[in-house]
Formats: structure tokens, sequence, C-alpha cells
């Protein structure tokens, strides 16, 4: 409740109330936020999926403007709410999420006669790169179009110039560090919509910027705890190195290869190296300070690293598994580019790599800007914490602990 009177302080027209599992649970949020907001629009998200006359009246008798139901359900269902509505002298919002052919589907809902389209990309779908505006861009109706998923102040005008009569924006609401300010600049965007051009980038530049804005910690809690490598710690505490994987697979204190790698990355690459040694270097200053030369990002090596001194000196991200004044020799034993094992871990040639202070995780490339963007989620619920524990929480209040164990 506090964080709806926070927006609606910010300038919100509606309040959305997500109605759980136990909809007699939703229907309760519903009641209490018409008593607390007498003025404001209601609109009950039940993503009705059958029964459809039943959960717009339950909605609509606890207060309920406006119903969603999910537009991918039977039509009998939506004839049978769009009939139900009209009793309860409530609207109907179809929401398209997930439906095979979004464009031809909200022809079909509207045709059917109701009354909201909502362009709608859920949150997995927005991990991969989906987006509700060029969806909404395809659309041609005569009904008002609601836009949501994943809008900032920025995507919000895009939606506006785009042709959306309702922007509907959640977590980059509720999950920031004021609720009343981020509503408000996302009122603004809406009411003068405005885009500064931004040049077009890669998935690939677009996945280090996300990438470059996280922690590993937050990485690994979006992987499920996978992905971290063993036994190797940063080098030059507070540098952090983000890039695409560069491999080499050497011998123990063999460093011709790992030299030689320096050739072959790219402007911010990491050089990920199995040495396999604890007690001879393939890698010190010299190495270093070509990488420097060269824009590598960082150096991430299972084996041992030397002149520590120098390279603390330079303050590059190196990662390694200890430190030791001996170096090998320049055999050329060894492969670049090849599918290695790095601190207990798979790594392949373009593989996301992030080290900081927490240690390295690799990300597969397959599933680079996905990770990216769910680590971004991850420090934004992380943040929205962080302040409810300022404010005088304990963090398993903030949590709900007790609420969720298992009995």
């Amino acid at each position: 409740m506090q964080i709806a009177k926070e927006a609606v302080e910010g300038g919100v027209d509606w309040i959305e109330a997500g109605t759980p599992l136990i909809k007699s649970e939703g229907m309760d949020a519903v009641r209490q936020l018409r008593a607390a907001f007498p003025d404001n629009v209601i609109l009950a998200d039940m993503k009705t999926i059958d029964t459809g006359a039943m959960e717009v009246e339950m909605a609509a008798k606890a207060g309920a403007d406006i119903i969603i139901i999910l537009g991918n359900a039977d039509n009998s269902t939506i004839q049978d709410a769009i009939r139900a509505a009209r009793k309860y002298g409530v609207k109907l919002m179809a929401d398209i999420l997930s439906t095979d052919d979004p464009a031809q589907r909200a022809v079909e809902l509207a045709d059917m006669g109701i009354d909201y389209i909502n362009v709608h990309v859920g949150i997995d779908q927005q991990m991969v790169g989906e987006d509700p505006i060029r969806i909404l861009k395809k659309l041609k109706l005569n009904i008002p179009i609601a836009v949501a998923g994943g809008l900032d102040a920025q995507s919000s005008a895009r939606a506006v110039l785009s042709g959306a009569s309702i922007v509907i924006v959640g977590g980059n609401i509720v999950r920031s560090s004021s609720v009343t300010a981020s509503a408000r600049a996302i009122r603004q965007s809406i009411d003068a919509p405005g885009i500064t051009e931004e040049p077009e980038r890669s998935i690939d530049e677009q996945t280090i910027i996300l990438l470059k804005r996280v922690s590993t910690p937050n990485i690994s809690d979006a992987m499920h705890r996978k992905g971290a490598m063993r036994k190797i710690r940063s080098i030059c505490p507070g540098t952090k190195a983000v890039g695409r994987a560069i491999t080499v697979q050497t011998f123990p204190g063999d460093w011709a290869k790992t030299v030689e790698a320096i050739d072959a990355a790219k402007k911010d690459d990491v050089i990920v190296i199995y040495n396999g040694s604890p007690h001879v270097a393939p890698w010190g200053e010299l190495a270093t300070l070509s990488c420097i030369n060269n824009g590598v990002a960082g150096v991430v090596i299972d084996g041992a690293v030397r002149d520590v001194d120098d390279i603390r000196r330079l303050n590059f991200p190196v990662f390694a598994t200890s430190i030791t004044p001996n170096a090998g020799e320049p055999k050329g034993f060894g492969e670049i580019n090849a599918e290695i094992q790095c601190g207990g871990q798979t790594v392949r040639p373009g593989d996301f790599i992030v080290g900081d202070d927490n240690g390295v995780v690799v990300i597969p490339k397959e599933r680079g800007y996905e990770v990216a963007r769910r680590a971004i989620e991850v420090e934004k619920n992380e943040r929205r914490i962080r302040d409810e524990i300022k404010r005088g929480k304990t963090l398993s209040e903030v949590l709900y602990l007790q609420k969720w164990e298992k009995k």
C-alpha cells in the first residue's frame, strides 16, 4: 500500500492489483486499493485463462474498473468475460502475452469487443531481448492500446510515440530507490515524450555494457549459482574485467602461448589461461603491459602469476590462483582458442568473462545477453531490499523468511 501511495504521488493514474493464485486474497488487495484510492482507476490483473465471467464478477464486485484477461484464452472464455463485463459496468483488457501472432490476435480480440489491448512482453522474454514496442508498431487498431514489459522513462516515451495510449510500468518504479521520483520521471516522459538518439550497438556490445553494471554475485544469483571459478582471486583489488574470452591451453610454466594470445586478442577481450601450476608463473609485468597497450580487458589464470607489485602499480585486472617469483620458459606448447577448463569451469572462445573482488564467473556466449539482463534484475531487487533495511526493517522481515520456511 505504501508503494502505491508513493507511486500516486509521482503521477501514476492507474493502480494495478496483480492477483495471486488464491483469487480471494487478490480480491482483498483490490478492495484495499479501492478504499485507499477511491478516485484512481484500479486495474485487476487476473491473468484469466478460463471461467471468464466468474473472474470478471469477482473483480468487479471487489472494486476493479478494468480487468485483464489473457488474449490466448479460448474465444468462448473471452466472449463470456465480455458479457459479464457489460453486465457489471467494467472494462476488459486483453493481454496478448505469449500469443503466437500478437498482431493478428489483437485484431480478433478487438472485433469480439475487448475494450483495450495490452501489448505485453514477459520478464523471461525481456531477458532474451524481446521488445514490446516492436510489436506495438505493427498494430493498427481502433481501440486504446496499452504497452507493458520492462519499460523505463526512455522506453515509455518511445511507447507513446509509437502509438500507445496507456503505459504500464512495474519494476522500474517499485524496485527503485525512490518510488515517487521514478514514477514522476516516467510520468514526465509520457507527457512530453522525447527520445535521445543512441548509437546502434551489437548484442555483444549491449551485453558487455550491462555486465559492467553488475557484480559477480549478481551474475551468480542470476545463473542459480553456476559459472563461478574456484580458487581464482583478484591480484589487484578494486579492478574489474568484463569481456569475451580468448582461451589459452598451455603447460606448467610455458608462457609462449599466453603471450601470443595478446596478439590474437581484440580490444576488450579477456585472456583466460589454463596453466595448472601454482609454482611456476606463465604471466608477469611485461605481458601485462603488453595487454594494456593492446586494449585487453583482463587476464584470468588457472595457475600462478609473478611481478604482482608491478602489476598492482599498473592497476590492471589480473586474476590467478597463486603468486610466485618463479618464471617458466617459452617452449611453445599448447593452443589458443580451444575449449579449456579454468577454475573448474568450461570456457570456450567467445564466452563472457566477468571478474571482480569476489572472483570470476564465466557465462556461456549463447546466454550472455539473457544472463546480463537477469543480473540487472537481481541488482535492482537487492537495491530495493537495501532501501527497506535502511528504513529499519531486518533482512528476515524484508524477505518474509518465516512465511516461506518449510513446515
